[in-house]
Order: structure tokens, then C-alpha cells, then sequence
């Protein structure tokens, strides 16, 4: 192996990477799924692509103001801004990065230089990355019309810069994915990450009455953050600026220290990768205890009025959710989101406008905010099944059990989240009035039954696999995507078109009466789909089978 590494050199061996990528790529876009999946996903390229867009030229205007206005000191304010977002995005949608395994390049006589120079590429294709590449290119044309000197200068600095963050933001992966080797771990560190972001929202009540307070100590931090690497980019580019090649090279000296650094870190976390290091949950052989046979359970079963085939669903659905530690914590959002919402926007003393909005408007919307929320994961109601998919292929059941089964269980957590959220709009918000009240509810029960159809339909189709409490690769399929936005954006449009009626007709309780009339067709319309349904999944099985039990 060691002949033939050394025979071809690492530009070869990358350029011979790239190309079975690439064979790989286009040899599954002979598959419908995978061309449903990218349609969908170039579809969020788009938008995603308007927002990169809109805030390149605001990074533009932003450094060819502050260089035109003499204002040197304010373009470390747009390299924090950057930095912060290509070393923290990631973290929240890991799953819409690049998804590949490292390891499996060992399969291939690769040289540890090639491995490495691979790694660190791959981090130039997560959106993060190719965002701020582009928001540093649209600072370094600002700032060379503002100044035209300065672009061999700032030329130098972006480079340096990209590659320090793309090298810490490997770096900082490749760090999560061995402390989270373990499930429940990266469980316990998700459920804390979603809490601590959902703190984050009290900010704004917390500065607005302490703000005066704490800002002579955050004045106080501000010359700390000085050494660090976004200040260091803001500093040469000032000193260039003002022709004081000194502190441009100092400032350039100590951003290379930092690169050099993170890259002789990232070198020592892939050489170990390289020579074969193995992060796996499984547990160390030990003696097997001996245990006593349990005695039958004779108890009433809570679950009798059901039948056999969907308790056993249910009771599944429920262990798996017990089991999934960040479904778990994340149960906690709503009634947060509750409290956090009417902090802002209701209730007597409002944080944000001086006065708040009433309760007529905003029980409706916080149902429908909660409802868009919670309704997501149905759409891949059998992203944690694994290859236990096969059982219910095998099983005496019909699908229309697993169906009946998976959506009792979500609409039984629904109802729980929803009383709580109810109890909690009652104590900060108060109750709407009555006709209100019964409009909103009954078209929770519309909205929620209706999207159950369109959702096991999606389910069926655009199967995506996932895995309790991983942060990496967990991406619902694109189209699944689509789906859940579309079918969400229909039925809140037909809500909030008859909710307004009652107001435009001067018949308070019509929009009642007409959620009521479309909540009955909409469960008579579910059981009706459960037998179609159950065909579909016979003729999409090996769909299913292939996508969830790689």
C-alpha cells in the first residue's frame, strides 16, 4: 500500500476522491427519490442563496462605509459578525452540511496529506462556509472602492482569515464528534444546546432592565477581546489603512500564530482518525448477570380499548420517545416559547412595543406557531425505525396499524404540549372570548388531522433515516421538506382566511361552525386514506427497506 501511495501523488489521489464523489453523486440520481431530494434541496439553495445575497450587499456597504467615513476601527465589527456565524451555524444545522463519512476514505491507499487536505475542503462546502466566503468577498470589494490600495492588503487577510475559520471550524467538529461518541451524551449536550438558544430569547427583557447596569462591564471586556482572531483581521486592515506596516504585520504575525496552531491541532485530530481511531458506542464484553425470569404482569392494560397491533405501536412510539433523550428535552419548547412570546409581545408591561397585542390575536397565533413546531417530525414518521422496517413487513399487522398507532401517539403528545401552552396563555395572556376560543380549537383539530394524511403520505414517499441524538447527517429529505412547508402554509392560509370571515360577515361564531364542519371531514378524510395508504407502503417497501436499513 505504502508503494502504490507514494506512486501517485496527492493531487492524483484528490483528483481520483473527487471523481468517485462525483460517479457516486450522479449514479444516484438515477433513483426518483434522490431527484426529488436535490429538487428540494436546491429549492432551499434558492432561498437560502436571496438571504446570502441580501446580506452580501449589506457587508459591502458596510466596509466601504466604514473605510470612506474613516471609521477603520468599526470593520472588526464585520469580521466577529462572520466569525461568529461560520463557527456557530454549523452547530445548528449539522445535518444540511456536508454529509460524509471521513473514515470511509481509509478503504483507499490515501497519503495522510491527502486525507488532511480533503477534510479541510470539506468544510468549504457546508452553507456556513460558502456564506461567509461570499460576505468576505463583498467586504474586500467594498473596501477596495472606498480605498483601492488596500487590496492586496485585505486580499491577504480574507485568505488567511477563511482558512483559520474553516481550519477551527473542522477542528471544532471533529472535537463534538468525539466527546458525543456516545448517545446519551450528545442527547444530554443537545437537550442543554436547545435550552441555553431558548434562554437566549430573555435577553432582551433582562437588558432592557439591567442593561444600564452591565454595560460599564461588558466596556470593561471589550480590550480582551482584542487578541482574538476577528480584531486581529480588523486591526491590519486599519493599520494598512494608515500606513503603519508595523502593526499591519504584527497584527498578520499573531493571525498566522492562530492558523499554524488550529492547523497543527486539526493535523494531530486527523492523524489519529488516519492510523484508525474507532468511536463506537459498544460497550466492552463483561459476564452476562444472571436474571431472574420476571413473573407475568397481570395488571389492567391502560391500553385495552385499543387494538392488539396499534397498542403495541403505541407503546413503541412511546419507548422511542423516552428512549430519544433530545425529543425528550425538546417536549419542554412550547410552554418556554409561551412564556417567551407573551414576555415580548402580551400581557400588561410588553418588552417589545408599548402595548401589547390582545388575546383575540394572539391565541391563534401561538397555536398555529406551536402546531408548525410540533407537527414536523410526522412528515419522517419512520426516521428512527432502522431496520426494524422490516418487521412490519413480516409482522401479521397491516399498516394502517402502524399509522393508527404512530399518530395516536403524536396527537396524544399534541394534546399534552397544547393543555400545557393553553395553561400558560391563560396565566400570562388570558382566554380570548368564547367564540374565539372554540373557532381556534376546533381548527387545531383541522389543521392537525389534516396534515396526518399528507404526512404519512410523505413518510411513505421520501423516507429518510436518522439517529437518536446524532448531530451530523440528521436532514429530513428535501422534498419532505417542501411538503410539511406547503401543506403547513395551505392550512394556515384556509385558517386565517376563516377566522377573519367572522369579523367580515358579523357573524362571530361562523368561523366556529365552519372549522367544526371542516375538522369532521377532515378525520372522516383520514380514516378514509388509512386503506390507501396501506397499499402505498406495500408498493413502495423496497423504497422504505433500502432508505432505512443502510
Amino acid at each position: 500500500m505504502a508503494d502504490v501511495t507514494r506512486s501517485v501523488g496527492i493531487f492524483e489521489q484528490i483528483r481520483l476522491v473527487a471523481g468517485l464523489r462525483w460517479r457516486i453523486l450522479r449514479n444516484g440520481l438515477r433513483k426518483k427519490n434522490n431527484r426529488l431530494d436535490l429538487i428540494g434541496l436546491i429549492f432551499t439553495g434558492v432561498f437560502s442563496g436571496i438571504l446570502v445575497i441580501g446580506l452580501s450587499f449589506a457587508f459591502y456597504a458596510g466596509a466601504y462605509a466604514f473605510l470612506s467615513q474613516g471609521r477603520l476601527e468599526w470593520m472588526a465589527l464585520l469580521f466577529w459578525g462572520i466569525f461568529l456565524f461560520w463557527q456557530i451555524f454549523p452547530v445548528f444545522v449539522a445535518g444540511f452540511g456536508a454529509n460524509f463519512d471521513f473514515r470511509t476514505l481509509l478503504r483507499f491507499p490515501l497519503s495522510l496529506r491527502a486525507f488532511y487536505i480533503i477534510g479541510l475542503a470539506y468544510g468549504f462546502a457546508d452553507f456556513s462556509a460558502l456564506a461567509s466566503v461570499s460576505w468576505l468577498l463583498s467586504m474586500t470589494a467594498g473596501a477596495t472602492v472606498a480605498k483601492p490600495g488596500v487590496l492586496p492588503a485585505m486580499l491577504l487577510i480574507v485568505a488567511v482569515f477563511m482558512l483559520l475559520n474553516v481550519t477551527l471550524e473542522r477542528l471544532i467538529g471533529s472535537w463534538l464528534e468525539r466527546l458525543l461518541a456516545r448517545r446519551r451524551t450528545r442527547e444530554l449536550f443537545l437537550g442543554l444546546f436547545v435550552l441555553s438558544m431558548i434562554s437566549l430569547n430573555f435577553l432582551s427583557p433582562l437588558m432592557q432592565r439591567y442593561g444600564s447596569s452591565a454595560r460599564p462591564t461588558f466596556l470593561r471586556l471589550l480590550p480582551y477581546l482584542a487578541w482574538f482572531p476577528p480584531s486581529l483581521a480588523g486591526r491590519a486592515l486599519a493599520a494598512i489603512a494608515r500606513l503603519q506596516p508595523a502593526g499591519f504585520l504584527l497584527s498578520s504575525a499573531v493571525l498566522l500564530i492562530y492558523l499554524l496552531l488550529f492547523s497543527a491541532l486539526l493535523w494531530r485530530r486527523f492523524s489519529a482518525q488516519y492510523r484508525g481511531e474507532e468511536l463506537s458506542e459498544t460497550a466492552a464484553p463483561a459476564r452476562a448477570a444472571v436474571r431472574s425470569i420476571a413473573a407475568a404482569d397481570d395488571g389492567p392494560d391502560r391500553l385495552s380499548l385499543l387494538s392488539p397491533p396499534v397498542a403495541a405501536i403505541v407503546r413503541k412510539e412511546f419507548r422511542y420517545l423516552t428512549r430519544n433523550g433530545f425529543a425528550y428535552i425538546s417536549l419542554l419548547m412550547p410552554p418556554l416559547l409561551i412564556l417567551i412570546f407573551s414576555m415580548n409581545f402580551a400581557g400588561r408591561h410588553p418588552t417589545v412595543g408599548g402595548k401589547g397585542v390582545s388575546a383575540e390575536m394572539f391565541f391563534p397565533g401561538m397555536m398555529a406557531y406551536l402546531i408548525l413546531i410540533l407537527m414536523a417530525p410526522a412528515y419522517n414518521s419512520f426516521a428512527y425505525e432502522g431496520r426494524g422496517i422490516q418487521t412490519y413487513f413480516t409482522a401479521p399487522l397491516l399498516f394502517r396499524d402502524v399509522f393508527l398507532g404512530k399518530n395516536l401517539m403524536l396527537v396524544s403528545v399534541l394534546a399534552v404540549e397544547i393543555a400545557l401552552s393553553l395553561g400558560m396563555l391563560a396565566w400570562r395572556v388570558g382566554l380570548p372570548s368564547a367564540h374565539m376560543l372554540v373557532a381556534t380549537c376546533a381548527a387545531i383539530i383541522f389543521t392537525i388531522v389534516g396534515q396526518l394524511t399528507i404526512a404519512n403520505w410523505s413518510s411513505i414517499t421520501f423516507p429518510r433515516k436518522m439517529e437518536f441524538g446524532q448531530m451530523r447527517g440528521q436532514r429530513q429529505s428535501g422534498m419532505a421538506v417542501l411538503v410539511a412547508f406547503g401543506s403547513q402554509i395551505l392550512m394556515g392560509g384556509i385558517s386565517a382566511v376563516i377566522l377573519f370571515t367572522g369579523n367580515w360577515t358579523g357573524n362571530l361564531w361562523l368561523p366556529a361552525e365552519a372549522f367544526i364542519f371542516l375538522a369532521a371531514a377532515a378525520v372522516g378524510g383520514y380514516f378514509a386514506s388509512l386503506d390507501a395508504l396501506t397499499r402505498l407502503a406495500e408498493e413502495k417497501k423496497e423504497i422504505l427497506i433500502e432508505a432505512l436499513c443502510r
